[in-house]
């Protein structure tokens, strides 16, 4: 089972690991339909994809923005959620909770939404595919916001998959990859990150977008896989 001819939706679709779904999804034969908040990523996101790719501005963390754009975009076959804002690392001693809500909003209740409005135009056969990260089995001091996310996104994923049935409904955790999500760390507290991570790593290094793009392919093709999460992680989780 594969997807090409089939229309997959990626919202957050438009750079890092959304990006690479939608090309990963593209090169396969897929009708790839992208959506974020900025025109400019869109647009730049078009100039990689397939000509017959769509793209659409949407803010992920707007109720009657997501509801307007799934009541506008026809039946499609698989929802691919990748959607958020830069990681959130800080303590909860100086936490600033106006952030935390914030980082939330998109990420889980962006998602929810998502799902909420757009289940229901999914085709027979279809699924859904949320993000969410190795922080939940793994965390470390300062992810607290980040964590409790993941608890969250994985708790969900368990639940929409037996509400939604027989619409499948699977997650993926990658672990440290290299992409914009890590852009509050200065540059160079980001690449010494970097290649700490990669040193402690059993793989030997961090993760790239494709790595983990090849995940939420495998769950749009398998048709036995729900209430799943797929950890790709380069085996954060072991040591």
């Amino acid at each position: 089972m594969g997807v090409r001819g089939e229309r997959v939706v990626v919202i957050g679709g438009t750079a890092g690991i959304g990006l690479a779904v939608a090309e990963a999804a593209g090169r396969e034969g897929a009708r790839v339909v992208v959506a974020s908040r900025r025109r400019e990523s869109v647009d730049a996101a078009l100039e990689r994809l397939p000509q017959d790719a769509e793209g659409r501005v949407l803010d992920a963390g707007d109720e009657s923005a997501v509801r307007d754009f799934f009541a506008g975009l026809g039946g499609y076959d698989h929802l691919v959620y990748t959607a958020g804002e830069a990681l959130l690392l800080e303590s909860v001693a100086e936490s600033d909770l106006g952030r935390a809500r914030g980082f939330l909003e998109t990420r889980l209740w962006g998602a929810y939404m998502a799902v909420k409005y757009g289940a229901g135009s999914i085709r027979e056969g279809g699924s859904v595919v949320l993000t969410t990260g190795t922080a939940g089995r793994r965390p470390l001091p300062g992810t607290s916001v980040a964590a409790a996310l993941c608890g969250a996104m994985e708790s969900l994923t368990r639940a929409l998959a037996l509400e939604l049935a027989p619409l499948r409904v699977n997650a993926v955790a990658p672990g440290v990859v290299r992409t914009r999500l890590w852009r509050e760390l200065g540059e160079e507290e980001r690449a010494g990150l970097f290649d700490s991570v990669a040193g402690s790593l059993p793989v030997g290094r961090i993760g790239e977008p494709a790595d983990v793009a090849e995940a939420y392919l495998y769950l749009l093709r398998g048709g036995y896989s729900t209430g799943s999460t797929v950890v790709v992680d380069g085996g954060t989780v072991l040591v």
